[in-house]
């Protein structure tokens, strides 16, 4: 193994659109190595499947930052907000992770989430009401982004007037690149969601309603299972988790078919393959990219390599997804494909919470997107589609025509 950690080149706008040559070379060279990510932190990538799925159920790797070593971790969050939104589950090792996922466990149920489906059809099918008319659409900014937040907003109790500033609040906080987040930039949006979130809270208090924030603040208020930081931090997540991952996963499938004609004419003449297809485009080309942080409380040895106490490392899901020795062809897309156990909603006790929900918006979606957009290609070549410069990757911006018809 290279001694020398290597630069993941977020600038590049080639690397961006297709990493994946890299991340085969990076396997290939060793099951561990060091690399330089966004920002210039380094990290320690476990890129091998059987390597990466023991990783994410290993406790002396942490989810809490704050065992992490590299002080610019903790630096790039605003340092009046650093604790109260460190205090989420998705930052929590037991046994505050096991109390906070059982808050909101019942409501991610695959149960409660099939309940949810009329109301996803219903959300897609008006904005595609909008959209079948005219022949053209940005699918990303006129479909893929508005469903899921709908969708979560509605199940957190989020007033429709809210939700495009607190899009625009937490895309200016997760947009990452090539160079360190402004500061300014990044603090002014956490301060703007924090007080909209406490404001939130003390509306749902007063006139609490059927929906998750109100059960939340029962859950603070009566039974004091959260305190009040506990209570902003999980809302705020819920809020962020539920929608930009999904927003790439569905941006994302739609690229991937239109990229890959013979999958898309398989899809449309057999929609019953669409869970299946799903499960490929989250292993293909998943929306978290290149995978899972973690942070080392001892020196850890993984496939030979000591890693030392308090070192990032990033479980590269993303390439382990496409690990030979795991999956057959895996750099091709095959919506047929069984056996598909990736690693795209991680692994172990921090398995994503909103798997079904994501996984029922995805089908939805693209499944209604085929059926009443009829001839839908890309209106660029696939070279100039713009990804997101981030560890959460999916397509900025999705230009397509089709045949327009009556909504």
């Amino acid at each position: 193994m290279s001694q020398q950690p290597v630069l993941l080149p977020y600038a590049d706008p080639e690397f961006l659109t297709d990493p994946f040559p890299l991340y085969r070379q990076l396997r290939d060279e060793g099951p561990v190595r060091r690399a330089v990510i966004a920002g210039g932190l380094e990290v320690w990538l476990v890129t091998r499947y059987e390597d990466a799925l023991a990783a994410l159920s290993d406790p002396r790797l942490s989810s809490d930052i704050r065992d992490a070593s590299d002080s610019r971790l903790m630096q790039q969050l605003p340092a009046t907000e650093r604790e109260s939104f460190l205090r989420t589950m998705l930052r929590a090792d037991p046994p505050d992770h096991t109390r906070l996922r059982r808050l909101v466990s019942k409501a991610f149920t695959a149960r409660r989430v099939a309940e949810l489906r009329p109301r996803v059809q219903a959300i897609t099918d008006r904005l595609l009401d909008a959209i079948v008319p005219t022949g053209r659409a940005d699918l990303v900014k006129d479909f893929a982004l508005p469903l899921p937040v709908t969708v979560i907003s509605e199940l957190l109790g989020v007033p429709t007037a809210d939700r495009h500033d607190f899009q625009r609040w937490t895309d200016d906080m997760i947009r990452r690149g090539s160079e360190p987040p402004d500061p300014a930039v990044v603090d002014t949006a956490w301060r703007h969601m924090r007080s909209y979130l406490t404001e939130l809270l003390q509306t749902k208090r007063d006139r609490p309603g059927n929906d998750l924030l109100s059960a939340l603040i029962v859950a603070r208020d009566e039974e004091q299972r959260l305190d009040e930081d506990e209570l902003v931090a999980m809302t705020f997540l819920l809020l962020v988790a539920g929608y930009i991952t999904t927003v790439n996963l569905i941006g994302g499938g739609i690229t991937a078919l239109l990229t890959h004609p013979d999958q898309l004419t398989s899809l449309r003449d057999d929609p019953a393959l669409l869970p299946d297809a799903i499960e490929e485009f989250l292993r293909y080309d998943g929306p978290v990219n290149p995978g899972i942080a973690r942070f080392t409380r001892e020196d850890v040895e993984i496939a030979g390599v000591t890693i030392p106490r308090g070192a990032t490392v990033v479980v590269a899901s993303a390439i382990a997804d496409r690990d030979p020795a795991r999956f057959t062809d895996p750099d091709r897309l095959d919506i047929t494909r069984q056996d598909n156990a990736h690693l795209a909603f991680g692994h172990g006790i921090h398995y994503c919470l909103g798997a079904p929900l994501a996984r029922l918006e995805g089908q939805v979606a693209i499944g209604t997107v085929l059926r009443r957009l009829p001839g839908l290609t890309l209106a660029v070549p696939p070279s100039e589609l713009r990804w997101r410069p981030s560890g959460l990757r999916g397509p900025e911006h999705l230009p397509v025509t089709f045949t327009p018809g009556r909504p």
